[in-house]
């Protein structure tokens, strides 16, 4: 069954959100470690290098806020989700890093707000 326009709007509009934080989290000093990280509990945004710490990214991209503000569509499920998708990423690397899970919105115009610690 074919994708609506609306699923692909919404697709393309995910992925520029994530190349605009991507460059945003570079600016700030971060190194990108992952892109698109998956697992069998999800997938994480992206995860960056800030310093002695890793940050599990998950980016909200939205054009208006008529169903809420972007940042809160990270419900409880998804936040649960990123602890389990952080496991699989210790388990790769072999240790288990000093970790924090952050929220980025991305509005309409481009413009990024960045909730570090967010959960």
């Amino acid at each position: 069954m074919p994708h609506s326009p609306q699923d692909l709007h919404k697709k393309l509009l995910g992925k520029k959100g994530e190349r605009l934080v991507e460059q945003y989290l570079k600016k700030q000093g971060m190194r990108i470690l992952q892109k698109n990280y998956r697992t069998p509990f999800g997938e994480a945004d992206l995860i960056a290098q800030d310093g002695d710490e890793i940050a599990f990214v998950e980016v909200k991209a939205r054009t208006n806020d008529a169903f809420g503000l972007p940042r809160e569509a990270v419900v409880k499920s998804k936040q649960q989700r990123y602890y389990k998708i952080a496991q699989c990423f210790w388990k790769q690397v072999g240790k288990e890093p000093n970790a924090r899970f952050d929220v980025a919105e991305v509005d309409e115009k481009g413009e990024i707000t960045y909730y570090k610690n967010a959960f």
